[in-house]
């Protein structure tokens, strides 16, 4: 696979499609390169390369659907089952047919499912609602021919004049099977590798590694990790080639990690000061840590223990935080940093039982102020 090759498949990964009026460079190197693309994430992923006349979409299929793949700015469980309304309001309709956001709150109110009933008059609501709005613009599955959707969160009779793309009629992915028929997701994606079920131990692993932040060692039987450890230097050999990660596998835990960042991806640690905050957390953390408490890498941190942690943390490193966290609260820290680790799955909470189930690939990235930092510090408080 050539350079150019390459870099539309980390392009096909990153993005949902890439639309050929928009991108049009990269739709046509994708178009030129379609048959190797479609070569290697055939064999590799067991991923299907779709290339449409107006679009190229790689089907993105997890091994195991995490919380932090659903829709980022949504922020509540109204926000989805509004978008699903939207996406069926827009079946019914042609190809360039315009509508109207009234015509559209109309149909969602009649055919919201389950007992609750949609009341635009609620604040709440009229906000879920332009949330999956924006993100049904954001997909291209309809444009704006009049009007301000910000204007509805505070009046129900501002109206907006829209136009079905023909993005619309491929949003949703094409099913041999009666969803119907299925229980969960878990099921869905079982009878998925059931249809493809040659080389499903490869696959797997090509696409764990590629699509979530981690591949954790489930136990000494775990045949995916073991298949990690066995292909070790091909792996590592193959992602060099195709991708700008690097392999790293350790006792428990195995990951891609992005040497120099780009644009392009998103990473951990980022920018934003909760990454400081965590960091510095994960740094105290592996200071006070007991290897006999391991369990597969594992962790178990009751809410009193970690609280206690925090404020140890924040004695420590909090005088270079940001205000935000440097005045905030331990409570609020706390909630900002389990959020991040669980977008990272680098833990998981129990509420109920009030415990951090903390996940081994936490140890790989800490950070401490420089010593120079600490000496000129300490100087400036004598």
């Amino acid at each position: 696979m050539d350079e150019i090759a390459t870099n539309a498949l980390n392009v096909l990964f990153e993005k949902f499609w890439i639309i050929r009026d928009q991108e049009p460079d990269m739709y046509r190197t994708i178009r030129d390169r379609e048959m190797v693309l479609k070569r290697h994430l055939q064999d590799k992923y067991g991923l299907e390369l779709i290339v449409h006349r107006y679009f190229a979409k790689l089907e993105k299929i997890p091994v195991e659907p995490q919380p932090w793949m659903g829709i980022q700015t949504f922020e509540k469980t109204t926000d989805y089952v509004l978008f699903c309304c939207i996406l069926a309001f827009l079946e019914r309709k042609r190809v360039d047919e315009q509508f109207l956001l009234s015509d559209l709150t109309e149909y969602v109110a009649e055919t919201y499912p389950g007992f609750e009933k949609i009341e635009w008059s609620v604040y709440t609501i009229r906000q879920s609602l332009i949330r999956a709005m924006r993100e049904v613009i954001g997909f291209s599955l309809i444009r704006t021919i009049d009007g301000y959707l910000e204007g509805y969160q505070s009046d129900t009779t501002e109206d907006v004049l829209y136009e079905v793309t023909i993005y619309a009629k491929y949003f949703m992915r094409a099913y041999p099977d009666d969803l119907t028929r299925f229980h969960d997701q878990h099921e869905l994606l079982e009878q998925e590798w059931k249809r493809r079920p040659e080389d499903m131990t490869r696959r797997r692993v090509y696409r764990a590694l590629r699509m979530t932040p981690f591949v954790r060692r489930k136990g000494e039987d775990d045949l995916d990790f073991q298949y990690i450890r066995r292909y070790r230097d091909r792996l590592q050999d193959d992602f060099l080639e195709t991708t700008p990660f690097r392999l790293e596998v350790y006792r428990d835990v195995a990951f891609l990690n992005l040497p120099e960042p780009k644009t392009m991806y998103t990473y951990y640690p980022g920018r934003g000061s909760i990454h400081d905050v965590s960091l510095h957390v994960t740094a105290m953390l592996m200071e006070t840590l007991d290897n006999q408490e391991l369990v597969l890498g594992h962790l178990d941190l009751p809410f009193s223990r970690f609280k206690r942690l925090l404020y140890q943390t924040k004695e420590r490193y909090g005088h270079g935080w940001s205000k935000d966290y440097r005045e905030g609260s331990i409570a609020h820290i706390m909630k900002e940093v389990l959020r991040l680790w669980k977008n990272w799955e680098l833990a998981s909470v129990d509420e109920a039982e009030e415990m951090i189930h903390v996940f081994p690939g936490i140890s790989r990235v800490i950070a401490r102020y420089p010593k120079d930092y600490e000496e000129k510090r300490e100087s400036r408080n004598e």
